[in-house]
């Protein structure tokens, strides 16, 4: 069973539509407890850092998400959630969850320590398709998915890992973009797999595989 958390900043519909087609079993809600028995959790998010750390404060889902990763069991980040899992965003000065140790800069920041961007021909945010080149071995959730496929993402701040061995897959947006970074039982999606037609739905069915071998 996957246990999908809603903490009033996620994108929730696109994420049980997607588990829907795939026949995954799941349990969406905004009480912890009620996730403690499943067997994974995918944790979306969209929208502000700051706002998103106080609704997961509000709900229990802060501490209860430390838990979860500190047990072993599998988590998935999905966008801002693949942000707040790190340990700082500069969106709003916010400390996050420290899941991972890392933090989450700005475009424009990274852009100008190394002088590039001057005349704004990249957009910021990063909205649309955008294909993913594998590093440090590429992750087993992307197995099925071929290199340089294609996924959907929306964001204006970049995940920077203090150890850049987690990053699994980068995008190329004037700089490496890390994608898809991944830690023992944490993974994490700067893009929407969701939103990302087949290959994003290869990837939830990645995760999802023990459930669909017993179905």
């Amino acid at each position: 069973m996957t246990g999908i958390v809603d903490y009033n900043a996620g994108n929730i519909t696109s994420v049980e539509r997607a588990l829907k087609v795939l026949k995954a079993p799941f349990i969406l809600s905004k009480n912890p407890k009620d996730l403690e028995k499943a067997d994974r959790i995918i944790f979306p998010g969209v929208g502000d850092a700051a706002y998103a750390m106080k609704q997961l404060k509000l709900t229990g889902f802060a501490s209860f998400l430390k838990d979860w990763a500190a047990s072993g069991k599998k988590l998935a980040g999905i966008c801002l959630g693949s942000q707040i899992i790190f340990d700082r965003s500069d969106e709003g000065d916010t400390e996050c969850l420290g899941l991972l140790p890392g933090s989450i800069v700005h475009f424009s920041t990274l852009f100008d320590e190394i002088g590039m961007n001057r005349d704004g021909a990249i957009k910021i945010p990063h909205i649309g398709w955008n294909d993913l080149t594998y590093d440090n071995g590429g992750s087993a959730l992307l197995e099925g998915v071929p290199e340089h496929s294609d996924f959907y993402f929306v964001h204006s701040y970049v995940i920077c890992p203090k150890d850049y061995s987690i990053v699994k897959a980068t995008a190329d947006y004037g700089i490496k973009v890390p994608a898809c970074v991944e830690k023992d039982n944490i993974s994490a999606f700067q893009f929407h797999p969701e939103k990302s037609g087949s290959h994003g739905m290869q990837i939830l069915k990645n995760f999802c595989k023990d459930d669909l071998i017993k179905g």
